[in-house]
């Protein structure tokens, strides 16, 4: 047996050191042992007792456990504690809860550029230690679960350098209001931001470590809130939801996440949460979810794929948007009343897509454009009644990046007034008919014949869409 000198080793309890019988072997997995206590005695009392170990033979257990009777923190590190560099590539994986996906994680872990991994929550143990450093083949210079279980923790220098320092964080699942109390306005919290915005890191987290990732966060500060509830009442007590205080990745703005999504169902609660920040900000705020055992991993230029089990389980993620065809803000979102966000029974569009091995379903959620993969639905409540259906007219808000044009001879249709059809000189990418008040009535895709006889009598807008040039035309139905 080969005795290696500690790097570091403090402790204000020798017996406690000679009751962990640690003893190292030369070159295990390449890396330096690593011991962190209170307070110290000299390196010459330990290495003594070291060598008068060495005939007994003992298995090196890795992560060692940074144990303290005096520090607010708990700390479980495996690997080298050889601080490192190595490039990283920012990004957010998003999981909904329950065992993590193998294939997300390694997505997650590959754009740490093999440094050092953070875990923090604020209750547990090392259970991702082993996982991240040697169950998903990606070499890593280290894993460390940081348990910051306060205030006092979460401002503890140690913990403040070693967030810093990380190459990537990864926020453990457990009750996302402990998170906003123990966390927010603190180290930790200005660290996150210092990483997503100035380092540049991946960031991850699953169930309560997705919850609080977006702009807006659900903070279950009195408790969980089930979809019947909370479309009831969408002020009810608890409705506790925070904004813009938290982390701040650029690529959740103005986005609120949902976990655990198919257990149980929490397409209301959502769809509540996003009419009360609506109602309150006057802005069009949206959504991402997953079911358990799903993740949506975002790169830094916005994509989004989402992993999954699917086909052999059906994993899903979930991206929602308030419809843009104005008006589309809720119709009834007050205290003590129920819900109602129809909108002509699309309120919200939602792109729903399953989750595979390869991430094959994508959307760019920069632009909230470019959806492939999956499949189209609609949203609604009436008086606190959730519904949706699946449609094939997905969403298509970007027409400020459209000329606008109102007179136009080049585009023209017959007849007006109409009764049963009308006929447009030319195909188009989309048209629209629109009510007097902002409602999209029917939508029609790559075509020049738009059959209308089941539209009411009345005034409409016709909105006729090609590539480059929004024109807007009066139709007159009988």
């Amino acid at each position: 047996m080969t005795k290696i000198t500690p790097t570091f080793l403090q402790t204000n309890n020798p017996a406690f050191v000679k009751i962990l019988y640690l003893s190292c072997y030369k070159n295990y997995r390449s890396k330096n042992c690593y011991y962190s206590f209170n307070n110290s005695i000299s390196n010459t009392q330990l290495t003594s007792y070291f060598y008068k170990m060495k005939y007994l033979f003992v298995f090196l257990i890795l992560p060692f456990f940074i144990v303290s009777q005096n520090l607010p923190y708990t700390s479980f590190f495996t690997g080298d504690t050889n601080n490192v560099s190595p490039a990283t590539a920012y990004g957010i994986c998003l999981m909904g809860g329950a065992t993590e996906d193998d294939n997300a994680m390694r997505w997650f872990l590959n754009r740490s550029g093999g440094g050092d991994v953070v875990v923090i929550r604020v209750t547990g143990t090392n259970g991702y230690n082993t996982y991240l450093f040697s169950s998903l083949g990606i070499t890593l210079n280290s894993v460390e679960t940081l348990v910051i279980p306060s205030v006092a923790a979460a401002n503890h220098p140690y913990v403040r350098r070693r967030l810093r320092e990380a190459e990537a964080v990864f926020i453990a699942g457990g009750n996302q209001f402990d998170y906003i109390s123990f966390w927010k306005n603190t180290a930790v919290d200005s660290a996150l931001n210092y990483l997503i915005t100035t380092k540049k890191v991946p960031i991850g987290g699953t169930s309560a470590g997705m919850a609080i990732q977006g702009q807006a966060y659900y903070s279950a500060a009195a408790g969980s809130v089930t979809s019947p509830v909370a479309l009831n009442n969408p002020y009810g007590s608890l409705i506790t939801i925070g904004n813009n205080d938290f982390i701040k990745h650029p690529l959740l703005k103005r986005t609120i996440t949902d976990t655990h999504y198919d257990n149980p169902d929490r397409r209301g609660r959502q769809s509540t949460f996003l009419a009360r920040l609506f109602q309150d900000s006057s802005v069009a705020f949206n959504g991402i979810a997953s079911d358990e055992y799903t993740a949506v991993c975002i790169d830094s230029s916005g994509i989004a794929k989402v992993y999954g089990g699917f086909p052999t389980y059906d994993d899903n993620a979930y991206f929602i948007v308030p419809n843009c065809i104005n008006p589309n803000g809720p119709e009834t979102c007050s205290n003590g009343q129920a819900l109602t966000w129809n909108r002509n029974n699309q309120a919200l569009k939602v792109y729903q897509v399953k989750g595979t091995a390869t991430g094959s379903g994508t959307i760019n959620i920069k632009t909230w454009q470019n959806f492939a993969g999956g499949t189209w639905q609609n949203w609604w409540v009436i008086n606190g009644v959730f519904s949706s259906t699946t449609t094939t007219l997905g969403l298509n808000c970007n027409t400020a990046a459209l000329t606008e044009q109102t007179n136009s001879t080049s585009i023209s249709f017959y007849p007006n007034p109409a009764n049963e059809r009308i006929i447009l000189n030319t195909s188009l990418t989309k048209i629209q008919i629109v009510n007097s008040l902002g409602q999209v009535q029917r939508e029609y895709l790559e075509t020049d014949v738009l059959p209308i006889e089941d539209l009411k009598p009345g005034v409409y807008q016709l909105l006729l869409f090609d590539k480059t040039t929004l024109t807007i035309k009066k139709l007159i139905k009988q």
